[in-house]
């Protein structure tokens, strides 16, 4: 629709026009179950808006996308819905200092994980609702103002099938057939949130006194699919949000502001969560159907805790527009970490941190589309695709710095003067900026500049002058800033940073001797502090991770590295240097293969379980992506012996032992391997210790389906043993990653010709299509997917239409024609929409940026 992306000026003028006092929204949600789905699915909505206008007389529009509109009243006055409804805006003219909008619309339920989504489960038949809006998908559910600067209390009731539950952001009751929920306070439109069907739910209870005296009590509610209650662990759930209500209770002084707490496992969900006040929701993959290692049990608390920041940074205080997004994201990605390592038992999340999502920063701070964390938001589109790693963990990464540089104390205060201030309102920039100011006494408009106004990311590398007597005479840190086609970045940052220094203590191992912190300003700063100081076997600059940037070596660090990265006993410095190691073979500037090398020698001692599932996944893809061709089956050769080698040695029934099973079937690929994953299935090959439960099953079937030792026949038995909504993702995608022309053909055709499969589908359909081991198959679909793309935009929604893009660019046909196939494509495509072509232009970098690893790679073969 025409209407559909609204721009931020729109929304200016908008905002300025109109205020808000509140929404009635009723919902009848019967039509759920029964019935047929020939066309779409519709429910009744009706909505009730009281708003005020500055300027009588003037015109303006309310929100909504739906298949019909049945009657629309403005002021008493009931209106042409076919004149003024265009299946997005609703025309509102002539408009009184007081008004009253009454909508009744048939909007259709969602396939798409986007507005109300309806899922059927293939287990037991039973239907399950939730909203998913952000940033502007709940005027598919009701009319509205949607933007998140006209904020108001929500009202809502529900007409549900009998037997069902409904949740919403308030308390609700159940009065005659009807679920009537409290008034909210002033929130965003995209932050409403309806979830309902026969869901498991337990309940609990959280309670705090203050020191005044006053207590809180806060209702607390965790709810999933009956199918998955057996597997809800709803105790540790409840922990962790509990040790997070206290975390933020005691760092904020702000009460939590939104009465109970319902968090809600929910299928078919695109993204980790959702922080909507009073009602979160999550994928339902944060409910562990098999064993798992305690990284899965780390990320479902950071993301349980990334969500309640949101409370105070997002829900209570809520950005103006998109632009200010990381005012929300960059702070609740901080602060999970943060209250995550404090509060409660993941004391090493600082690791993940910099090992995990810090690499999701520095790969988005390099692509041609990377962008300052305050960005130029034009429209809805800009904003879908500004949820990206700069927004998060670049954000976090420099709030972090942030920290460093004004001291914990003032950050805090910082916060809890920006709650009060603005509650229940709208801030910019420069709301957080001067509380800033006023607790820390520092200039954070320079600050500003150079962190949130500027893009790429600086590389900071030691460089090391020593005297004759074998000591530092001087050590200095130089920076470089970032060089990204089409533009360079060449801002140079402050950074408040660590420097260590290591080397073999009595026993071997690589510890850190001398520490000094510096404040790095400009190409070279020198770190007196180091000067005398006994020659380094290693400097590691970043050491504890104060700063965002690359870390790089000198050549006697580097060579150290290569030979004693094993022995580096600190865990956090350990994930550092895999980091850096992993961005120079990124860099083209370390190949491939030693990576690689690095990765069989030294994973095998790696005692943090998330770095070590990290470095799985980096080997993965060095050897996929960045590994020359005539190398890989080599490669590929060593890792799968290696990583048999680890998964045998390791200890029986560790998790340890779990991460190298799984990471041994993702490249298995010889007859022997093969044959071991089928017979560890089938019961007549045993490795002590390793339990192979249902979802280690689908994982040893990825690799038997992509090699063609699985056919449809034993995956429709797997089905049959697993007859669940997760094992039909599996046996899709297993289905997909079979090596037949016809079956990519078919893959192709569900995906990109047809609407029917859902969200969750479409993602498991596309997981399967592409398999390194198939790039023969891959290469009649380059020319079938720039016919398509600017199609599939205009045709599907934006989130399948995001999934398409990115997930069939043909990255596999990694060669000088499919970079020119891209290239052609964004020349003739011009005027295709932005966020599309910022999509192209990312997979196209990436593309790029393999073969230059490629040709690294192949320079080292000699």
């Amino acid at each position: 629709m025409p209407g559909e992306n609204l721009s931020r000026d729109e929304a200016r003028e908008r905002a300025a026009l109109l205020s808000v006092d509140g929404y009635e929204v009723s919902l009848d949600l019967r039509s759920a179950v029964g019935g047929t789905d020939a066309g779409p699915r519709t429910f009744r909505s009706v909505t009730t808006i009281r708003f005020r206008c500055a300027e009588p007389g003037a015109t303006s529009f309310a929100d909504l996308i739906a298949p019909s509109v049945t009657a629309v009243s403005l002021n008493g006055k009931d209106l042409d819905p076919g004149a003024v409804f265009d299946g997005s805006r609703i025309l509102l003219e002539d408009l009184g200092d007081d008004n009253e909008l009454v909508v009744d619309a048939q909007c259709a339920y969602s396939r798409t994980g986007e507005g109300l989504h309806r899922f059927v489960d293939p287990e037991d038949g039973e239907v399950y609702l939730y909203t998913q809006y952000e940033p502007a998908d709940s005027r598919r559910v009701f009319a509205n103002f949607e933007q998140p600067d006209l904020k108001a209390p929500f009202r809502f009731e529900v007409r549900a099938p009998e037997g069902w539950v409904a949740w919403s952001n308030g308390v609700g009751e159940l009065h005659d057939g009807v679920w009537r929920f409290a008034e909210t306070r002033p929130i965003s439109t995209y932050i409403t949130a309806i979830v309902a069907g026969p869901y498991h739910y337990v309940t609990d209870h959280y309670s705090r006194t203050f020191d005044d005296g006053t207590t809180l009590e806060i209702p607390l509610g965790a709810l999933c699919r009956k199918g998955l209650a057996r597997h809800f662990d709803a105790d540790d759930v409840f922990l962790v949000t509990k040790q997070g209500l206290d975390f933020f209770h005691d760092h904020f002084d702000y009460p939590y502001p939104f009465g109970k707490y319902d968090q809600a496992f929910v299928p078919e969900y695109n993204l980790g969560a959702m922080e909507n006040p009073g009602c979160v929701t999550f994928r339902e993959e944060f409910i562990f159907r098999g064993k798992v290692t305690q990284a899965s049990y780390e990320r479902r608390a950071n993301v349980i805790l990334h969500e309640m920041a949101h409370m105070w940074f997002g829900d209570l205080v809520t950005m103006e527009w998109w632009d200010d997004l990381w005012l929300k994201e960059s702070f609740a990605d901080f602060m999970g970490s943060f209250s995550m390592v404090e509060a409660t038992r993941f004391t090493n999340g600082w690791i993940t941190f910099a090992n995990n999502r810090k690499s999701w920063a520095y790969r988005a701070d390099q692509l041609p589309s990377t962008h300052p964390i305050t960005a130029d938001i034009r429209d809805l589109e800009d904003a879908k695709l500004n949820f990206d790693g700069i927004t998060y963990a670049k954000g976090a990464s420099v709030l972090k710095q942030l920290v460093a540089y004004v001291g914990r104390d003032a950050f805090l205060e910082g916060a809890r003067r920006y709650f009060k201030r603005n509650a229940y309102g709208n801030t910019r920039l420069g709301d957080l900026l001067s509380v800033l100011e006023e607790t820390s006494g520092r200039d954070m408009a320079a600050w500003s500049r150079a962190w949130l106004q500027t893009a790429g990311v600086n590389s900071l590398m030691p460089q090391v002058l020593l005297s004759t007597e074998g000591r530092i005479d001087e050590l200095s840190i130089l920076q470089e800033a970032t060089v990204t086609a089409p533009a360079d970045h060449p801002e140079l940052r402050p950074h408040r940073v660590a420097v260590g220094l290591y080397r073999r203590s009595g026993e071997g191992a690589l510890e850190r001797y001398a520490r000094a912190e510096v404040d790095v300003d400009g190409p070279r700063t020198v770190v007196a502090e180091l000067a005398g100081a006994e020659a380094p076997e290693l400097v590691l600059v970043n050491d504890d991770d104060l700063t965002y940037c690359k870390i790089r070596f000198d050549e006697g660090s580097l060579a150290t590295l290569r030979e004693r990265l094993g022995e580096m006993s600190d865990p956090l410095a350990r994930a550092l240097c895999w980091s850096a190691l992993w961005n120079l073979t990124r860099d083209a500037l370390m190949p491939a293969r030693d990576f690689i090398d690095l990765v069989l020698r030294f994973a095998g001692r790696e005692s943090d379980i998330g770095v070590l599932q990290m470095l799985h996944a980096w080997a993965n893809s060095a050897l996929t992506h960045y590994a020359a061709p005539e190398w890989r089956y080599v490669g590929g050769q060593l890792l799968a012996e290696g990583a048999l080698r680890e998964l045998r040695a390791a200890e029986p029934g560790s998790q340890h032992q779990l991460t190298w099973a799984r990471f041994f079937a993702a490249v298995a690929s010889s007859e022997a391997e093969l044959g071991l994953l089928r017979g560890l299935l089938e019961g007549t090959d045993k490795i002590e210790g390793l339990g192979v439960d249902q979802e280690l099953r689908w994982a040893f079937l990825d690799p038997l389906a992509s090699h063609g030792v699985a056919d449809e026949g034993v995956l429709a038995a797997e089905l049959a043993r697993d007859d669940t909504a997760s094992g039909k993702r599996h046996q899709v995608r297993c289905l997909a990653a079979r090596p037949s022309a016809a079956v990519k053909a078919q893959a192709w055709a569900a995906v990109v010709e047809s609407d029917k499969l859902s969200n969750a589908l479409v993602e498991a359909t596309i997981a399967g299509f592409a398999q390194p081991s198939q790039r023969g198959l891959g290469a009649p679909y380059v020319a079938k997917y720039f016919d398509a793309i600017e199609r599939v935009w205009e045709e599907r929604s934006i989130q399948i239409a995001m999934d398409v893009v990115k997930g069939l660019f043909p990255s596999l046909q990694d060669s000088e024609a499919t970079l020119a196939a891209t290239d052609a494509w964004l020349s003739e495509h011009g005027a295709a929409a932005p966020a599309l072509r910022r999509l192209v232009l990312e997979a196209r970098d990436d593309l790029a940026r393999a073969l230059r690893a490629q040709a690294c790679d192949l320079a080292a073969a000699g």
